[in-house]
């Protein structure tokens, strides 16, 4: 049986004043249709499209746990947890929107 990744994720908007904390498990669609505005709700109101924050969990309860758990947090905490892996908060996945070079040179 294959095992599969889930992944907590945490969203921004460009001026970082939103964020949003999600799961999944398969971050880069989820990321792709949060930044093409395919999920209606808080994400496309706020236009908060950057992913900011991931981690990673081989069990999805234990995922799903985690993301309760920040969602609970004070803001503070998660900037804080932010600044830990990605200090500037730099889009993590804006590569995965970039051409493949393979392609660009055929």
């Amino acid at each position: 049986m294959e095992s599969k990744t889930y992944y907590v994720y945490i969203l921004s908007n460009f001026k970082n004043t939103s964020l949003y904390i999600g799961v999944t498990n398969n971050i880069e669609k989820r990321v792709r249709e949060h930044k093409n505005d395919l999920i209606n709700g808080f994400t496309k109101k706020y236009n908060i499209t950057k992913l900011v924050y991931y981690e990673e969990y081989r069990y999805i309860n234990d995922a799903i746990k985690r993301e309760k758990q920040l969602k609970n947090w004070h803001r503070e905490w998660k900037v804080e947890l932010i600044e830990s892996m990605n200090p500037k908060f730099p889009d993590l996945a804006w590569e995965w929107d970039s051409p493949d070079p393979e392609t660009i040179l055929g």
